[in-house]
């Protein structure tokens, strides 16, 4: 959900609770679950599972190594479903013609820099560059242009924005802030 008039734009951005991370993080969850079951059957010699008989399948070097991969699924699983826990990567960007003043928060991972807050100058803006890249993974990014600082992301890697989508949306941004746009 948007929010613009015409002094204040306020757009939300969505962090790691989406319904892909989700999917990802169930699937590895179950999938290494089945591998560390696998593996403590094979090594305990008994059917926990009716499927695969122990006898099929040894402990060493098969057994070991779907233990491995069980518990390496299980941390990358938790990692992931920290981080949708945390919402790491969600928060807001306020541009404020009225103030003069563009805030950009974001939430990170807990700890001493969980809320990352960039506040600017709209005189100090330069730009509002598009890039993209081609190719069978296509990434367009919107970036913006601050005197002295770089270039600020304001869009994710991942959204995977249509050509028109990302030029709409440079276009009107440029517009609301009345800074150029620049094309890579």
């Amino acid at each position: 959900m948007n929010w613009r008039s015409e002094r204040i734009w306020v757009e939300l951005i969505t962090g790691s609770r989406k319904t892909s991370n989700f999917c990802w993080a169930s699937i590895l969850f179950l999938g290494s679950l089945g591998f560390l079951l696998v593996g403590t059957t094979s090594y305990l010699g008994r059917n926990l599972i009716s499927l695969f008989p122990s006898q099929e399948i040894n402990f060493f070097p098969q057994g070991i190594v779907m233990s491995f991969y069980g518990i390496a699924g299980l941390f990358i699983s938790s990692y992931l479903w920290s981080t949708i826990l945390w919402n790491v990567g969600s928060g807001y960007d306020r541009f404020d013609r009225k103030e003069g003043i563009v805030c950009i928060f974001r939430w990170g991972f807990p700890g001493k820099n969980r809320r990352i807050f960039l506040r600017f100058l709209v005189r100090d803006i330069q730009s509002i560059r598009m890039e993209g890249k081609g190719g069978i993974s296509p990434r367009r990014v919107l970036y913006m242009k601050i005197r002295g600082q770089g270039a600020i992301p304001l869009t994710r890697t991942d959204d995977n924005l249509t050509p028109r989508e990302i030029e709409q949306k440079a276009a009107e941004l440029a517009y609301f802030l009345r800074v150029p746009i620049e094309v890579f």
